[in-house]
């Protein structure tokens, strides 16, 4: 007796010995596929066996007693085993097996009532870097199974599938085809019109093979005729079609018409005979993406093996309701119509069902997360109307509807009684800082301990100057000089020991600085909230751990990079979402021009003259893919010719990404101080940097840079009452025309031009060190808003009625939800 057979007859007898209770191997009998496969076919049994086996072990854990014995006694039918095909009845084990049978109902029927224990907080689902996963439900049993149960498919196909991703069963089904060539509509010969493709039903009339003089190539050549008329098929160096095609054998045959010498061919057609199942010709052809060695005609069938047999098992996870009401099609039908359509419209609501199923399990991971946040506790801070206005009263200019109404939302979510989780978009100097300090001297007038979280040094001393300004002056000030204090790398010693002490005995009451806060010695006596700037500069490690600083802690995450309503939706679709989309008064905007490279004269007499003026300017160069040292090579170059002989009577400091942090701070300082009068800077002063004297924004090579980027560069001018210029010089006049930049010249307006570089570059140029690992979807598209919102409003419908997902039939939809997303501990906000 072979290994393989060995190995089924023991574990056979045993599981007789059990009573057939599925007990014989842990997991069950199913769990032997893989690991017997493999010795089967090292023993060479033949494939149609060992499908044979497959097929019975895949099904042998849902059938009863009876049947188990008999579908085992099939197996030792298929592999001529007499002591499998006589394994005992199970007449002394009936009810054993009735009792683990009732045991099991018992068991499920606990799981079901039992009340699930709660979420730790903090515990969120978090994307990766791998593709989307899989939103299956409740798979069925072999869908984990390797691709070699596949029939046809063995180690060294195996291998070739892997490098496309390809190593489970599920894998194959959730590989959709890259594009479709419909060769649904017959023709016939004599109809056929030079570049049509198309496919006809035609006789073999003849069949030769040549080989051409000059380079030696093999030529197999048909003709195929359908009594209308005749056309040739060719194929260059394929003598494989000499052993598939013979004469008089009836194809059906699709490709493009093309021409030689005056007649009618087709170079490389697909064929199949007509009596076969018609999977390359004659309807609507998946095309997959291939890697070397694989062909496209042996993908097809193997993808059409595994779909024909698995989709119409795939259970379905939405309810009934959400079927009907939203008109998608089942599950089961949706991925067999995206791989082998019937038609153009059948493909269409396929897709679009796989699309929502992204969506919709994206968006309920996102809200559940969402609702179990919102249902911590957390302390209650509440500030009168008159206080509040008071404190309004106080500023140096008046609040903006836009600045009005989000501050009205942040009292809402501190007077809640559960913790704030808001992200705060607003365009470049809207004026958020001065609506955090605010909702901060609502907290911190109740005694308790805040903080502010800035990505650098230099942005953390800026909000230090303007917090302090805000809240610890004026008439009735809400801090003392000594309850605010700064924490950033290089405080000295002494005094962040002072600040350690202050903070842990609850005296300071706004700590201000860079992740300097999230480390050990910082210890909060009550930190009741927190503020993170430029929040896609932080991980989502560092804001956790600031987070951990204090319990349920009131959370607001600032980001001066307008974001798109759909990407608003569902990347931070698990954070309440405020928009400040207007400019203070007396903020001019910003003129903005296309230069062509040959006027940059113009550029310098603009500089000299604002510099003239007392005013500043800026002049960016651009970072290279392949490395900064080439473009920094320039930066430095363009800097001594500005100043050697452009502007030599001009102090021009320089700024780079070589440069290590306590020199581009001294370099930023020096130039926020009017020690210098032009930078000369990479991309390093995209974001934050505030230089209210600055009125020129000159970028070099601007159309190598993305709209998001342009518009932060525009936003380091123009801070204040004076009208600024940004310039953009693209690197040749063709480049002129760059879209782009013509959309920077329309408008000034960041939430237009967000929607606008969705659209063209998609929606990396604004996922932060929050998305890094966010996942690319599938099939859906997020920029489109109509399915988002149409995904968003079922699945609040589900969590609105069952926020648990702990009914009987959202079992499915949370099972599918958690093979969507991964759980991990940490914070998405």
């Amino acid at each position: 007796m072979q290994r393989a057979t060995e190995k089924l007859y023991k574990i056979f007898k045993l599981e007789a010995e059990f009573g057939y209770a599925n007990k014989a191997v842990v997991g069950g009998i199913q769990k032997l596929i893989d690991t017997w496969v493999s010795e089967a076919r090292a023993d060479g049994l033949s494939e149609d066996k060992i499908q044979g086996v497959i097929a019975i072990l895949n099904r042998y854990a849902s059938r009863d007693v009876q049947d188990r014995v008999k579908s085992l006694r099939q197996i030792g039918d298929i592999l001529d085993i007499a002591g499998i095909k006589n394994l005992p009845e199970p007449e002394i084990v009936q009810k054993a097996d009735e009792k683990v049978v009732s045991r099991n109902k018992m068991k499920q029927a606990d799981e079901i009532s039992a009340p699930k224990p709660q979420q730790n907080r903090g515990a969120v689902r978090r994307k990766t870097d791998e593709p989307a996963p899989i939103p299956a439900a409740a798979l069925p049993q072999g869908l984990s199974a390797d691709i070699t149960a596949v029939r046809g498919i063995g180690q060294k196909q195996s291998q070739l599938l892997e490098k496309l991703g390809l190593h489970t069963i599920e894998d194959m089904i959730y590989y959709f085809p890259r594009r479709y060539d419909d060769y649904s509509e017959l023709k016939l010969i004599k109809d056929l019109s030079y570049g049509e493709e198309v496919t006809i039903l035609a006789w073999v009339k003849n069949l030769t093979s040549f080989t051409t003089r000059n380079k030696g190539r093999k030529i197999i050549q048909a003709v195929v005729s359908d009594d209308t008329g005749s056309i040739q098929l060719m194929w260059f160096n394929q003598e494989y079609h000499l052993r598939y095609l013979r004469k008089n054998m009836f194809l059906s045959i699709s490709g493009k018409v093309e021409q030689y010498m005056g007649r009618l061919v087709m170079y490389h057609p697909d064929y199949e005979q007509v009596d076969q199942e018609q999977l390359n010709t004659k309807r609507i052809v998946p095309v997959y993406a291939l890697t070397a060695q694989l062909s496209q005609r042996w993908l097809r069938r193997s993808m059409y093996n595994v779909i024909t047999h698995w989709a119409p098992r795939m259970p379905e996870f939405l309810t009934e309701y959400i079927l009907e009401d939203a008109d998608l099609m089942h599950l089961p039908t949706a991925l067999q119509e995206i791989h082998f359509p019937e038609s153009l419209s059948t493909l269409k609501n396929a897709r679009y069902r796989l699309a929502f199923n992204e969506i919709f399990l994206l968006q309920l991971g996102m809200l559940q997360q969402k609702l179990e946040w919102s249902n911590q506790d957390s302390q209650r801070f509440e500030a009168s109307d008159e206080w509040l206005l008071d404190q309004i009263k106080q500023l140096p200019y008046k609040l903006t509807n836009a600045q009005i109404h989000v501050l009205s939302q942040m009292r809402q979510d501190l007077a809640s009684g559960h913790p704030m989780n808001r992200l705060l978009q607003g365009d470049v100097g809207s004026g958020k800082t001065v609506v955090a300090a605010l909702a901060l001297s609502v907290v911190i007038k109740s005694g308790s301990q805040t903080a502010f979280m800035a990505p650098t040094s230099i942005l953390a001393e800026q909000h230090y100057s303007s917090l302090k300004q805000l809240l610890a002056s004026g008439e009735n000030p809400v801090l003392e000089d000594g309850q605010v204090r700064l924490l950033i790398g290089d405080t000295p010693q002494k005094e962040r020991q002072e600040i350690l002490v202050g903070l842990a005995d609850g005296t300071i009451k706004l700590l201000i600085g860079t992740h300097a806060l999230i480390e050990d010695p910082v210890k909060f006596n009550d930190l009741q909230m927190v503020i993170v700037d430029e929040q896609h500069r932080f991980g989502v490690a560092q804001r956790a751990a600031l987070r951990e600083k204090g319990e349920n802690v009131h959370l607001l995450v600032m980001t001066a990079t307008p974001i798109p309503r759909s990407l608003a939706l569902t990347i931070y679709g698990d954070l309440d979402v405020s928009v400040m989309d207007e400019m203070p008064e007396g903020r001019q905007p910003v003129k903005t021009h296309i230069v062509y490279p040959t006027e940059r004269e113009r550029v310098y007499s603009l500089i000299r003259s604002q510099v003239e003026g007392g005013y500043q300017a800026f002049v960016i160069y651009p970072l290279v893919e392949q490395g900064d040292n080439d473009e920094n090579k320039a930066a430095v170059e363009e800097q001594i010719r500005l100043q050697e002989e452009i502007f030599p009577d001009l102090k021009i400091g320089l700024l780079h990404g070589r440069l290590r942090p306590d020199e581009k701070e001294d370099v930023m300082r020096k130039f926020r101080d009017k020690e210098y009068d032009i930078l000369v800077s990479t991309s390093v002063v995209e974001v934050g940097v505030d230089i209210p004297n600055a009125t020129v924004m000159v970028v070099e090579s601007a159309n190598r840079f993305g709209l998001a980027q342009l518009h932060q560069f525009r936003g380091r001018v123009g801070r204040g009452s004076e009208q600024s210029y940004c310039l953009l010089i693209p690197e040749t006049n063709e480049e002129a025309e760059n879209e782009r930049l013509q959309a920077m010249e329309s408008t000034n307006d960041g939430f237009v031009l967000a929607e606008y570089d969705l659209s063209q570059r998609g929606p990396g140029e604004f996922l932060g060190t929050r998305q890094s690992g966010y996942t690319e979807l599938r099939l859906a598209n997020i920029t489109n808003i109509h399915l988002i919102e149409k995904a968003q409003h079922y699945a609040r419908q589900v969590l609105e009625n069952d926020p648990g997902l702990t009914a009987q039939e959202h079992q499915l939809m949370k099972e599918a939800m958690e093979h969507f997303w991964p759980s991990d501990e940490g914070d998405l906000s």
